[in-house]
C-alpha cells in the first residue's frame, strides 16, 4: 500500500493522523500542516471511544498535548480557532497519581487467519468504524450470483466461506511451492454463527477431499457470464482458481458437499498471514517436540513460542513435522494457530492500542476479497459486531469427518465419511452448537421432556403414528418410516405423504390418551420438548387414532438432530478458542 496515498508520511505514527476537530465533534484524517482534513464518522467528544486516541491524550505518543486534539494549523486552544459545542459533555480527567484504576471496557475484534489464508474483520467501536471506512478502497469485490444469498441480515444466523489461496503473488512469495499457481482452495473453513451469537463453528474442509465439482456460471470482467463446466471425482482445492473458477465456484462446491449454502466468502492470499501476525506483534503458539523443518524452513524449540511474518507463515504451511505429515494434521496446526490469533486479538494491549489497529486495519484490507453482498465498510462493521457477540469458549474448530479414498492403493486423498458426516453437517444447518451452549440446552430439553412426558411407556409395538414431509428433503417420509418400522420395531406407522404446510422444526402431535405413547416415540427419536404439541389425533388407514410426526426443514435424515437437537454426542474431533493447545 502507498502510505503517501493514504495522507501520512512513513515517519509518522499512522494512530497519530486521527484527531479530533472540536468543530464538528468528529474525528478526521491529518494529511499533514497545509493540506485540509478530511471529515469522517467518528465518536463525538465526550464518547468512551475518545478516551483511548492518542490525539486526545497528552501523555500518548503524538499527542497534542489537549483533550480536544489537533485542528488544522495547530491544536486548539482556548480564545483561538473554533471553541467547544456548547453543552457538550466534558472528556473525563486522569486523576494524577493513582493507579490500577480499571480500564474501560475493550471492544472485541475477531481475526481469522489460517495456512495461506486470513480474513480480518475489526469489530473496534466507531473509531474502528471511522478507519475501516477510510480503507475501504482497499478492499476487492466478487460477484458470485446467486452462489450466496446477498445481502447481509443481522438476525439471522450466517455462514462465511474463508478461503486462503496458495497463490504466489506478493513480496517474498514467489520461492514457495508452485510459483505459477492460480490460486487453488489450499485451506477453507466453512464459518457457522448461530442465530442467537451463543457460538460459532468453524468447519474445515480439506483440500484433498475428493469431490464432484458442479458447473459454474462467473461474471467475466466485461459484465458477460461464462459457465466453468464442473468435475466428477476431483480434488476440494480446484473448486477455486483452475478453469477461471471463482469464489462462487467453491461456495457453490461446498453446498454440493455439505447441503450448507454458505451466505458470503471472504478471500486472502500467503501475504495475509505474514502481515496480520506482525501487526499484532507476533502469535503465540506450543509445539509437544522442537521443530526444524527443512522444506518450510520453520525452527522452534519444544514448547511456547512467538512467531511472526515469514515464521508464522512456515509454521501454518508446515506439514511434516506434525502428526503423520499429512494435510489433515496440518489442519488440526492451523486451528490451533487461530485459536491463539484470536486470544491474541481479544486482548487488551491489542484492542487499546491504536497504532496496532490501524496496522491490523492496513494489513487485512489491502489482503481481503470478499462478495459484494459484504463489500461495503457499513456492511463488514456489521458483520464484526455480530462476530463479537461470540464468546471464544463457544467457538467450536472442527474438520470434515473424512476416510481414505478407497479407489486409491497409494493413499493421497480423501472421501467424506457417509457414517459420520452427516450428522454433523445437519447439527450446523439446523443451528446445533458443538460446545457446552448446546449440552446446556440439551440437558434443558431433556428436563422438558420428562416433566411433560412423565409417566408410562407404550411398548413401541402399540405406537401409532402418521409421518407426514413438512419441509425436509424429498423421501424422508418413507425414509423414516423404514427407520421405525424395521429398526425400532414401530409397526403400526405409517407414510401420510406431504403435510399441507412447511414447518421449520419437526414436531409429534398427540393427543391426551396417547401420552404413554408419545413417551415411548420421544426416547425412540431423542425427540426435544420442543418439539412435542398436545393437540387432536388423526385417524390412520386402519380407522385406528394415530399421532403425527411431521419431518420439518432441520430433518436431514433418520438418526440426524430432531427439532434442533442430536440423538447424542456428535462422533467429531473439536477443539475451541479459549483452549490452549501444543501441536503434536
Amino acid at each position: 500500500m502507498d502510505a503517501q496515498s493514504r495522507g501520512r508520511a512513513d515517519d509518522v505514527d499512522p494512530a497519530d493522523q486521527w484527531v479530533l476537530n472540536p468543530a464538528t465533534g468528529e474525528y478526521e484524517l491529518r494529511l499533514g500542516p497545509s493540506a485540509p482534513q478530511s471529515p469522517v464518522p467518528g465518536p463525538r467528544r465526550g464518547s468512551p471511544h475518545t478516551a483511548h486516541h492518542p490525539a486526545y491524550h497528552p501523555t500518548a505518543p503524538g499527542g497534542t498535548g489537549h483533550p480536544h486534539g489537533a485542528v488544522p494549523g495547530g491544536p486548539w486552544t482556548p480564545g483561538h480557532g473554533v471553541p467547544p459545542r456548547r453543552g457538550a459533555p466534558e472528556p473525563p480527567v486522569r486523576r494524577p497519581g493513582r493507579s490500577g484504576q480499571r480500564k474501560p471496557r475493550a471492544r472485541k475484534a475477531l481475526l481469522w487467519a489460517g495456512g495461506t489464508m486470513a480474513f480480518v474483520v475489526l469489530a473496534t467501536g466507531t473509531a474502528g468504524y471511522a478507519y475501516l471506512k477510510h480503507l475501504e478502497g482497499n478492499v476487492d469485490t466478487t460477484d458470485v450470483g446467486d452462489a450466496g444469498s446477498g445481502e447481509f441480515s443481522k438476525d439471522e444466523a450466517f455462514d462465511i466461506l474463508v478461503l486462503g489461496t496458495d497463490k504466489r503473488t506478493g513480496s517474498g512469495n514467489d520461492g514457495y511451492g508452485d510459483a505459477g499457481s492460480v490460486g487453488h482452495a489450499d485451506t477453507t473453513i466453512l464459518l457457522h454463527v448461530s442465530e442467537d451469537r451463543t457460538n460459532a463453528t468453524a468447519l474445515s474442509i480439506p483440500r484433498d477431499l475428493i469431490v464432484d465439482i458442479p458447473d459454474c456460471p462467473t461474471k467475466l470482467e466485461d459484465g458477460t457470464e461464462k459457465v466453468v463446466p464442473g468435475l466428477r471425482g476431483a480434488r476440494f482445492n480446484r473448486s477455486l482458481g483452475e478453469g477461471g473458477r471463482d469464489p462462487g465456484c467453491a461456495m457453490r462446491t461446498v453446498e454440493e458437499v455439505t447441503g450448507i449454502k454458505p451466505d458470503h466468502f471472504m478471500m486472502a492470499d500467503f501475504n495475509a498471514v505474514k502481515t496480520l501476525t506482525s501487526a499484532v506483534d507476533g502469535v503465540d503458539v506450543c509445539v509437544e517436540h522442537a521443530v526444524n523443518d527443512k522444506q518450510s524452513k520453520l525452527e522452534l524449540p519444544a514448547g511456547k513460542s512467538k512467531v511472526e511474518g515469514e515464521q508464522a507463515l512456515a509454521f501454518v504451511r508446515t506439514r511434516h513435522s506434525f502428526g503423520n505429515e499429512g494435510d489433515l494434521d496440518r489442519i488440526k496446526v492451523q486451528q490451533h494457530f487461530l485459536a491463539s490469533l484470536m486470544r491474541k486479538m481479544s486482548s487488551g494491549d491489542t484492542l487499546t492500542s491504536p497504532a496496532k489497529l490501524v496496522k491490523l486495519a492496513e494489513a487485512a484490507t489491502d489482503a481481503l476479497t470478499v462478495d459484494t453482498g459484504i463489500g461495503s465498510v457499513g456492511t463488514l462493521k456489521d458483520v464484526a459486531l455480530e462476530l463479537k457477540k461470540v464468546p471464544p469458549k463457544n467457538i467450536a474448530f472442527t474438520t470434515v469427518p473424512v476416510k481414505d479414498n478407497p479407489a486409491e492403493t497409494v493413499k493421497a486423498t480423501v472421501v467424506v465419511d457417509e457414517a459420520r458426516a452427516p450428522r454433523l453437517f445437519g447439527a450446523i444447518a439446523g443451528d446445533v452448537s458443538l460446545t457446552e451452549v448446546e449440552e446446556k440446552r440439551e440437558r434443558r430439553e431433556k428436563a422438558a421432556v420428562a416433566a411433560r412426558l412423565e409417566g408410562t411407556k407404550a411398548p413401541a409395538s402399540e405406537v401409532r403414528v402418521q409421518v407426514l414431509n413438512g419441509g425436509a428433503p424429498a423421501g424422508s417420509a418413507q425414509q423414516m418410516l423404514g427407520r421405525l418400522q424395521v429398526e425400532e420395531g414401530v409397526s403400526k406407522s405409517e407414510n401420510a405423504g406431504n403435510a399441507d404446510r412447511t414447518l421449520e422444526k419437526t414436531t409429534l402431535e398427540y393427543a391426551p390418551d396417547q401420552a404413554a405413547q408419545a413417551r415411548r416415540l420421544a426416547t425412540i427419536l431423542g425427540l426435544p420438548g420442543s418439539a412435542l404439541k398436545p393437540g387432536e389425533s388423526v385417524t390412520n388407514s386402519q380407522g385406528m387414532p394415530a399421532m403425527t410426526l411431521t419431518l420439518g426443514e432441520d430433518f436431514t435424515g433418520a438418526g440426524s438432530p430432531l427439532g434442533g437437537s442430536a440423538t447424542g454426542p456428535l462422533d467429531v474431533e473439536k477443539s475451541t478458542a479459549d483452549k490452549v493447545e501444543c501441536a503434536s
